[in-house]
């Protein structure tokens, strides 16, 4: 079955404004995507119809909200294939996940220890690590990548020792598209029972994610770059790991017992959910997820595929444009320069005839800097974009570079 794109882009009403007088052709999805009706209309339903504190109440609503709330959870842990609804932490994003699991780790990792990270990793996935390392004198080592932007696999292999504490790799390029070899990267690390973290900020929206089947530790993504909302995400940790880790922070609904001389915490998941929830961005997350299983995720990727592959042919026609990022596996993430044209010129020009493309370091100014550039024009793709705006695409880029040529 193919998505059937001219009825589905009729679910995001932000599609049919104009930009600049102009029909607005977006392609920053790689930074957040637009949210279809189902999402914006569940997130509506919850605060007219549910809207109540979860855990905390015998009444209707709370019972209520409790319900649905515990649902989403059952329903994300089955999306990613987790083991159990107990390994699903909601937190306000990848961001926050990482930052959640590199501080659990400050009592594992000391002086002399080494994290492994990638060339290619968000600032997400790079900072908390390399702050880490500082704060605990560890060393922070990078797995370098090709001219292709595709990981070294032999330099990893050879990178691993006995001091390895952690190994933090994005699952998707958000510069390059590059979809990394993460179940392989995992085992290379399981043989020396290394822990696994992987940025799927950029995965959930364009790949099937099954987290038991790459055996990876922990696992964190953003709703909000799956057609969900902002502010909601999800940290993915084995129960082996949350059981030993201790709690992040403190506070109400992650306690089980109180007094003035001892506290004992909650169970798994409420011992990682310390305050009043975002119930509302859950409910939209289960909502979004909803909407791309109900699709498929293997259409999505055809037609993100499809999208890619055209938009690759017309560039690589275009005198004057690099891409950058050629590996064999990538996906929805096609990032260029233009030679002699600043990429921040080329965006606002682009913006001007409605196209709304990302310039600059992307959140990942290492492995721009790592070609020896100053930034990129990235244009990313999504469920609801076409061949006809690639089109439209080409030929407003095109028309920039001759006005700045």
């Amino acid at each position: 079955m193919s998505l059937n794109i001219g009825q589905l882009r009729k679910d995001f009403p932000i599609l049919a404004r104009k930009v600049n007088g102009k029909r607005l052709v977006y392609f920053d999805n790689a930074a957040t995507t637009q949210k279809p009706v189902q999402v914006i209309e569940r997130i509506k339903h919850y605060y007219t119809e549910e809207n109540s504190n979860v855990h905390r109440g015998v009444h209707h609503l709370s019972q209520l909200a409790t319900d649905k709330y515990e649902h989403a959870r059952q329903f994300v842990a089955s999306y990613i294939h987790a083991g159990s609804a107990k390994e699903i932490i909601f937190t306000r994003g990848t961001t926050e996940s990482v930052n959640v699991v590199a501080s659990l780790f400050q009592h594992l990792i000391g002086a002399g220890d080494e994290v492994l990270i990638t060339a290619m990793e968000h600032h997400s996935n790079l900072v908390p690590w390399q702050q880490l390392c500082r704060q605990q004198q560890a060393v922070l080592k990078v797995v370098p990548i090709n001219e292709k932007g595709e990981l070294d696999m032999t330099a990893l292999k050879n990178m691993i020792t006995s001091k390895t504490r952690m190994f933090a790799l994005a699952h998707v390029s958000n510069v390059l598209g590059t979809i990394n070899p993460v179940g392989e990267a995992v085992k290379l690390a399981r043989k020396k029972n290394i822990p696994v973290l992987v940025d799927g900020a950029q995965a959930v929206a364009h790949l099937p994610v099954d987290v038991t089947g790459l055996d990876c530790d922990f696992y964190a993504f953003s709703a909000h770059k799956a057609y969900g909302p902002m502010g909601i995400g999800v940290l993915y940790g084995k129960e082996e790991w949350l059981k030993k880790l201790p709690p992040y922070q403190f506070g109400g609904e992650m306690v089980d017992q109180v007094s003035f001389s001892e506290t004992t915490f909650n169970n798994l998941p409420y011992k990682f959910e310390a305050g009043t929830p975002n119930v509302s961005g859950v409910l939209g997350m289960e909502a979004a997820l909803k909407y791309i299983e109900e699709k498929g995720i293997g259409n999505v990727r055809d037609h993100e595929d499809e999208l890619l592959d055209f938009a690759t042919r017309k560039l690589s026609k275009t005198e004057g444009i690099k891409i950058i990022g050629e590996a064999r596996e990538k996906t929805a993430v096609l990032s260029f320069v233009v030679n002699g044209v600043h990429p921040y010129d080329l965006g606002t020009l682009l913006d001007q005839m409605g196209v709304a493309v990302r310039t600059g370091y992307h959140c990942a100014q290492p492995v721009v800097e790592s070609f020896g550039l100053t930034g990129t024009v990235r244009a990313s793709f999504g469920i609801y974009n076409t061949l006809e705006e690639v089109d439209v695409f080409v030929d407003a880029l095109k028309k920039s570079i001759a006005l700045l040529k």
